[in-house]
């Protein structure tokens, strides 16, 4: 018979791992009341299935969601990435190109929170259809600012990334982040949107067809956009001053998302003197993600790393 004694201190003990736990792995809705420029009631499902390249790919968000990781504070250097992953706007490659990710961004001290953003071609959606994976974007950014003292991350050391269509959306919210797509519903939406740095990993940049990933064009924007919507979602045609510092990568040999639109970015990027550093490799095709199993590319991550290391 154990000792009254052990058996207290076996019950803390475990309320502290449990705690510890959740706070890894904290799953929060992004919207606090009624989700914008979505039908209140709809008959369509949200879907989570792993295919058999044990991706697992979500469609039809209904209910979009930030989920944290964060790193331990021992290690913990005040960084974040609010992660984007891609999935052309057709569906998301939620652990390949999000909780896989964060996760390694942990190890280095970084804390990573996953959007489960909704995707254009959701028939839930009311009007407007190109802004609403913005109006997720901008919300996951003041929702993670106004939990920073709580998540032991520094309110100016915000970044965010993103993968092939999630690097489109990342790069939109790098320069749409003051446009006005949602109303207020709580105190977070009055804090800034604007990330402090961003991460492009292979990503879609323009809407122009030469260069576009059509997929992507085409659940975004539909089939024949106009060249006033076209030019508002190629990120390369609305950079500033105020654009956030940029990393980028890409593989020359991109059969997707052609490499340009990369270049496309840099040019833009250095034209306003905004810091950036970009890698191109020449093999590596397209959504590799952390790519540990390519000799090549699976040290690409601690570019990003040293590139963190350089911010101020």
């Amino acid at each position: 018979m154990k000792h009254p004694k052990h058996k207290t201190t076996l019950v803390i003990l475990f309320g502290l791992l449990t705690m510890s736990l959740s706070a890894q792995d904290t799953i929060m809705p992004l919207w606090p009341n009624k989700v914008p420029n979505q039908a209140a009631a709809t008959n369509e499902r949200e879907s989570a299935v792993v295919r058999e390249d044990g991706v697992r790919w979500i469609t039809n968000v209904q209910n979009p969601t930030i989920e944290v990781y964060l790193p331990t504070k021992k290690i913990a250097t005040g960084q974040a990435l609010v992660i984007f992953p891609g999935g052309g706007y057709h569906g998301l490659a939620y652990n390949w190109e999000g909780v896989d990710v964060a996760k390694a961004l942990n190890s280095r001290g970084v804390a990573g929170i996953v959007v489960k953003y909704r995707l254009p071609l959701s028939k839930s959606i009311t009007k407007e259809k190109e802004v609403v994976p913005l109006q997720d974007a901008q919300r996951a950014v003041r929702l993670v600012r106004s939990k920073a003292a709580e998540w032991n991350i520094v309110e100016g050391k915000i970044g965010i990334m993103g993968f092939s269509a999630g690097g489109h959306l990342a790069s939109t919210l790098g320069t749409h982040y003051t446009d006005g797509v949602y109303e207020k519903q709580d105190e977070a939406d009055d804090l800034s949107a604007r990330p402090d740095f961003m991460a492009l990993i292979y990503p879609v940049i323009s809407m122009d067809k030469k260069t576009t990933h059509s997929g992507s064009r085409g659940a975004l924007l539909g089939e024949n956009p106009s060249d006033d919507l076209e030019s508002q979602f190629s990120a390369n045609k609305n950079v500033t001053k105020d654009t956030p510092p940029t990393f980028l990568l890409h593989a020359q040999d991109d059969g997707g998302v052609p490499v340009e639109n990369s270049i496309l970015m840099f040019s833009a990027l250095k034209n306003e003197e905004i810091p950036t550093t970009m890698h191109i490799y020449p093999k590596g095709g397209h959504g590799f993600s952390l790519a540990l199993k390519d000799e090549r590319l699976k040290n690409w991550i601690t570019l990003l790393y040293d590139w963190l290391d350089t911010l101020e």
